[in-house]
């Protein structure tokens, strides 16, 4: 017998039965200890409560059992490589140690295959073994990898998961029956029995740091898990993080390499297009080289992708007669057209607005006009120059998980021959048939405040690059942009990746940023402006004096309204030796925000906005 909540309230209200309504609501029905143990409070609490009326019995029926993963599953003969790179990290498996090994290797490479043994090592053991991905990269196709080498569907854990199913997951990683989980970073909480490893797949995504509520970076949560556990972590990218990479450096990590593609030596050709000496027609956003390469791809009967990282029609909406922008009426950002839903919207708070056919500034008629192409407008371009083409439009703005990864999943059968994205097509999707990648615009984020903005955009045109050559025909990319004398931009076409990151740990290093040095970000806000900058400079004049630490701040974030809400933001920068969360606690210990003001703190902060 289980419970849920009734929707009657409890006679008599007491802390420890607010959390229990609170656990209920927020769950499924579960048994009164499972209720009383989450609650943190005694069965008896939960008994109590259901005999009031405040809980109701429910029956719970049975659950489909996991079936047991058959370890010796699976046709597909590693290269020598692979086998070498597998070698050691059934050894690492084996042990039965906390170790974290990153196992760095070219797109393509096979990485997938080589931790499937890992963790095929660790389920001969008696251990569970959670496989993290980034959110979007839990496709069916990559599903049917990990149930072809195991002989079973694995247990699955991400936001579109149906409630009755994600019971199922979380009684069966209770209870030790889930012995596979691939699931997105919150499957970090779920009650595991056995947990024996854990894979960090594209353990350089960005995605895998949690913004909102308490922030939290799943890669480094499951480090401490591992740790804590006295179990294997193994992290795997084409692209690794500049903070394991050091790692590596400092003799804190394993490393383990696959320098060649599995099955076809070549890595795919990048070429630059210097866009300061192309000439663009009029609305166009293609050059002649990318227009032609394309041509030649589809009239071949091969796959292309063309890459822009921005999702909608256009940026920003301009009125000619007047110079006014479409602003969110929310937030301190522009309102993003999104001509196949004929709206306007905030990709910031969610705001959404019909476009309208006079200015609201100037009343003037038909003058509102798109600045800058977004994925839409670069679909119309591409319709327009190839009406034979079959086109998918990938982006978040599908409208349920479910629909992208279908999506994703028939780009991959072929069923679409252009393929125009965001930056979710990179994240290690393996598309057989594409053989060309264009990249729109390569330049959006290398002159960006953010410290980390020249590694995510070498990390992103190498995965999206990687994308093409995956089969049996080579792979070539073109990328467009305005500084191609620009040292990433030369690394790219030169295939130097150790050349860049040894310039990009340089330039890190002298100026004591991650992962040469701590950041942590402090961020006000409140509904009234005035009353928040107050509060503001109040908090800063509190802050103490400590050697190896630098409080820069208080300043309107880059971003100085978001939701309603008014910014104001401290970046403290610290050396390595310091301990930046007791700087903190010290600093901020007293602090009470009242009324609207908040407060947030965000150790090794991935977003600057």
């Amino acid at each position: 017998m289980a419970y849920r909540v009734s929707g009657s309230p409890p006679k008599r209200m007491t802390p420890q039965r607010a959390r229990v309504l609170k656990v209920a609501r927020e769950g499924f029905a579960m048994r009164a200890a499972e209720l009383a143990a989450a609650a943190g409070v005694g069965a008896s609490v939960v008994k109590a409560m259901a005999k009031e009326g405040a809980l109701e019995e429910v029956a719970l029926p049975a659950l489909k059992a996991f079936a047991p993963p058959d370890l010796n599953g699976g046709t597909l003969v590693l290269s020598r490589h692979q086998q070498e790179a597998a070698r050691e990290l059934r050894a690492t498996v084996a042990a039965r140690n906390h170790k974290v090994v990153l196992l760095d290797g070219v797109t393509g490479s096979g990485k997938t295959e080589v931790y499937f043994e890992a963790m095929a090592a660790a389920l001969a053991g008696g251990a569970q073994v959670l496989l993290l991905l980034p959110e979007i990269a839990l496709t069916q196709s990559f599903l049917s990898r990990v149930e072809e080498r195991f002989g079973v569907e694995p247990a699955q854990w991400h936001s579109d998961v149906r409630p009755r199913e994600r019971e199922r997951v979380w009684r069966g990683v209770a209870n030790g029956n889930a012995r596979i989980v691939v699931g997105a970073r919150s499957a970090l909480f779920l009650p595991w029995k056995k947990l024996g490893l854990i894979v960090v797949d594209e353990e350089h995504e960005s995605a895998y740091k949690q913004e909102d509520g308490v922030p939290y970076h799943a890669r480094d949560m499951a480090i401490v898990y591992g740790a804590i556990g006295k179990f294997p972590v193994v992290l795997s990218s084409a692209t690794p993080s500049l903070e394991s990479l050091v790692n590596v450096d400092r003799g804190r990590y394993g490393v383990v390499k696959l320098k060649d593609r599995h099955g076809r030596p070549e890595l795919p050709e990048i070429h630059l297009i210097d866009m300061k000496t192309v000439k663009l027609d009029p609305g166009s956003w293609l050059s002649t080289p990318l227009v032609e390469n394309l041509a030649h791809v589809l009239a071949s009967g091969d796959q292309a992708l063309l890459f822009l990282n921005r999702r909608g029609y256009a940026p920003l909406t301009l009125c000619r007669a007047c110079g006014h922008h479409m602003e969110c009426p929310n937030c301190a950002a522009s309102l993003v057209e999104h001509r196949f839903r004929k709206q306007l919207m905030c990709h910031h708070c969610g705001h959404v607005a019909p476009m309208p056919e006079a200015c609201p500034h100037c009343g003037v008629m038909g003058k509102l006009v798109p600045v800058g192409p977004g994925i839409e407008r670069l679909a119309e371009e591409a319709a327009q120059r190839f009406p034979e083409a079959r086109i998918a439009i990938l982006s978040s703005d599908l409208s349920r998980g479910t629909l992208l990864r279908d999506a994703l999943s028939d780009v991959a059968k072929g069923e679409y021959n252009l393929v125009i994205g965001t930056q979710l097509v990179a994240k290690g999707h393996h598309f057989p048939h594409l053989t060309l990648v264009g990249v729109v615009d390569a330049d959006l984020a290398l002159e960006s405040s953010d410290p980390r903005g020249a590694e995510r955009t070498w990390a992103l045109m190498a995965q999206v690059a990687g994308r093409s050559g995956r089969g049996k025909k080579p792979g070539n990319a073109l990328i467009q942009t305005h500084l191609p004398e620009h040292p990433l931009m030369q690394a790219l076409a030169k295939g130097d990746r150790d050349g860049y990151l040894g310039q990009e740990k340089a330039i890190r290093e002298n100026a004591g940023l991650p992962p040469y040095g701590r950041l942590a970000a402090v961020i006000v806000s409140g509904r009234d402006g005035p009353e928040t900058e107050r509060f503001a400079r109040a908090i800063g004049r509190l802050s103490p004096l400590a050697e190896g630490v630098t409080v820069l701040g208080p300043a309107p974030a880059p971003i100085h309204l978001v939701r309603g809400r008014h910014r104001w933001r401290f970046l403290v920068k610290a050396q390595r030796k310091v301990n930046i969360q007791s700087f903190l606690r010290q600093w901020l210990k007293d602090v009470k925000p009242r009324g609207s003001l908040d407060l947030a703190i965000d150790v090794d902060p991935y977003s600057f906005l």
